[in-house]
């Protein structure tokens, strides 16, 4: 995928669901994967030329499955002018080792976002942004169905009046694949997943599904994501998404 359709899409998802303002700080919630490198570069850009100011920073908080001070996301975080802030903590150790946690994701994700909100307090943010790409809200759809019982899927914006920080998903229009072709297209540096769980989880078997749907009907992934922007979930703006 070229540069100017991510930033297309960035910014189609962006207006409609007004996820920024003039003045916001939005700290971007990096791993290394190809996902928050993808929407890091496409905020950095954005923020360039967007009629409403804004900056951006990113944060990683490290699990400690390894060192991420001294990494490509550094490295490419300098190249883009961005700040970067890395949080050390025992995650892993906690959630692995000493809880010996059976579904570790569910905790895991609980430490992180802990971790992400106040170092984005810290560093003066009023908002956060995810990863989350297109597949991510149709897997989580299916997930929500197959095991809960419900038909959900994470809004696009979402306010938590505790904490008085924002969250957005500027990727939602934005297919895995895309974010592959960018990252190969621009050699965008990417760090293999660290988690020795990467892969097994109940989110890789809805990837998997996932695919299997799109193999066997095709046009079956637009129609899913079309239900979902379309379903009037809890939690999701009024206005509906159009279709892309």
């Amino acid at each position: 995928m070229k540069r100017q359709k991510l930033l297309s899409l960035v910014r189609q998802a962006v207006e409609r669901y007004g996820m920024i303002e003039e003045g916001d700080r939005i700290a971007v919630g990096v791993s290394g994967g190809k996902d928050s490198m993808t929407l890091l570069t496409a905020l950095k850009e954005l923020s360039e030329f967007y009629p409403k100011r804004f900056s951006v920073c990113a944060v990683c908080v490290d699990l400690g499955f390894g060192n991420m001070e001294d990494t490509e996301v550094r490295r490419f975080c300098e190249e883009l002018g961005t700040e970067l802030s890395v949080i050390p903590t025992r995650i892993g150790q906690i959630v692995m080792e000493e809880r010996k946690e059976k579904n570790p994701c569910a905790l895991c994700a609980k430490m992180r976002k802990g971790a992400l909100v106040k170092e984005a307090l810290r560093m003066g943010c009023n908002k956060i942004a995810y990863a989350h790409h297109k597949d991510d809200f149709i897997e989580t759809m299916l997930l929500s169905l197959i095991f809960q019982g419900q038909f959900y899927a994470f809004p696009p914006v979402t306010w938590f009046e505790d904490t008085r920080l924002t969250v957005l998903r500027p990727l939602m229009l934005v297919e895995e694949a895309q974010v592959r072709g960018f990252c190969s297209r621009y050699q965008i540096p990417v760090m293999k997943s660290s988690c020795p769980v990467d892969g097994t989880t109940k989110r890789a078997y809805a990837k998997k599904l996932l695919e299997q749907i799109k193999r066997d009907h095709p046009g079956a992934k637009e129609r899913l994501f079309h239900a979902i922007t379309e379903g009037n979930i809890p939690d999701w703006p009024d206005r509906a998404l159009e279709r892309v």
